[in-house]
Parts: structure tokens; sequence; C-alpha cells
């Protein structure tokens, strides 16, 4: 997380080495800048780039926070995760949905998998689709045709054409799932809504949605920032709607 307003007036006019995401902290960095402080921004560093990657400490957090937001996700849900076979009858596997193919995001996707549930996994990205199929999970389409590859293996804005076709698309998979984990982020912007309230009062009472664009504005509208149970830290937000 990038230092807090009293945090920075401590560094004066040192060095910080530390996540900043300058392009929403645009206060923090006037308050750094006014200081005369030298700060490498650790969200910066291109993850593509050969020689930084040996710094790239937002893509192994991001492999972190994928796997907690299950962990999250299955002590808040209400049943196994892996389908079960009773004396009293059969138990279905949980139905997780993953919108965002970054690290996080195949992060999340593995866990699901591992842990037994169903999994479909939806990016802009076309490229996703392999990596999705590769891990066993379901690749979600959207019935209109447009490109989401941005710079630097991050995904580009979409139009409002696609985002109505998404929406209709999302809204259906909602009411089908029983775990939806949100990780979609665009640099320098704030995080695209994914998942609309009337999509949330859709899913089965009981389900559970973890987004971890919280700090960015969030991928789901009902997303409050920093909600948590139990030990989830903020940015993330675990949210279940009521049974």
């Amino acid at each position: 997380m990038p230092p807090t307003e009293e945090e920075a007036k401590l560094v004066g006019d040192r060095m910080l080495l530390s996540f900043v995401f300058p392009a929403q902290n645009d206060a923090l960095v006037k308050q750094l800048q006014a200081q005369k402080a030298t700060v490498f921004a650790m969200d910066c560093i291109p993850r593509t780039l050969s020689r930084g990657q040996a710094f790239d400490a937002l893509s192994s957090q991001a492999n972190i926070a994928g796997y907690r937001a299950v962990i999250e996700a299955s002590g808040v849900f209400g049943r196994f995760f892996a389908g079960q076979m009773t004396a009293a009858g059969k138990v279905p596997p949980a139905k997780v949905m993953v919108l965002g193919g970054g690290v996080a995001g195949l992060a999340a996707v593995q866990t699901a998998k591992n842990m037994g549930a169903i999994v479909k996994l939806f990016d802009v990205r076309a490229a996703v689709e392999e990596q999705a199929k590769s891990m066993g999970a379901e690749f979600l389409k959207v019935d209109f045709e447009e490109s989401g590859e941005g710079g630097g293996g991050y995904a580009k804005e979409m139009s409002a054409e696609w985002h109505a076709a998404a929406r209709e698309m999302l809204t259906k998979q909602c009411e089908d799932v029983d775990i939806v984990i949100t990780t979609a982020l665009i640099p320098g912007k704030k995080a695209p809504v994914m998942v609309t309230e009337e999509m949330v009062g859709k899913m089965k009472a009981g389900s559970v949605t973890v987004d971890l664009a919280a700090s960015a504005g969030g991928n789901v509208e009902t997303t409050v920032r920093d909600a948590r149970r139990g030990r989830l830290a903020p940015p993330a937000s675990v949210r279940t709607r009521g049974r």
C-alpha cells in the first residue's frame, strides 16, 4: 500500500522505496515533491523489462492476493467448495467466477480449482483463453468483437457497446455462480465496474463477492473499501449476500 500522509511526512527529503500508484494518488505525489523526497515507485517498474523483474513486487503480491481471495471466500461461504457425497444426499461443488486473468486472477483460478470448485474466468484479452483452459477453467466470452489487449500485458479500456454486451453476459453468470472474485484493473485509471448492484441482487442467497480492485474504486458496484470479514487485509473487500 502507498504511505499515508503522516507516513510520508516522516520520510522528509530522504529516499522512499514503496508502492505509490501516482496516477491515483496525486496529492501524495505533490506532498513528496514538496518535501524534495527521492521516490522509487515499485508499481511503476515495467514487468516486461527483464532487468526489472527482480523488483516486481506487484506481481508477487498479486499472486498472494489471488490465493487469499479464494481462501477468504471459502471462509464465509456456507458449504464445501468440492462436491460431496453424503448419507443425506449429494452436495454440488461451488461455482466460482473470476473476473480478470492477470496474475491475481490466475492465482485465484488455480486455488479454486485445487479446492474442487467449478471455475469460470473472464478477461477482455483473448490471449488469456489458453491459460484458462490449461488450468481447467471455462473461459467466458462476450458476444461483441473488440480487442482488449493493452500495453505491458495489461487490458485496455473498452467501448460502451462492449460493456453493454458484457453486462448482459455477466448478469446471467451472476445468477448461476456462488462466488465472484474480481481483479480487473487499468493502469492509471479507476477500476471498471464489472458487477453492478442489479447483478449482485440477482445472486443466490449466501453468495460471496471478493473485490481485489477495491482500492481503485472497485469492480463491484456494492463494494465498500476495506470492508472485510476475519483477517482479510485492505484493500480487498469481501461481502456476502444475505441469506
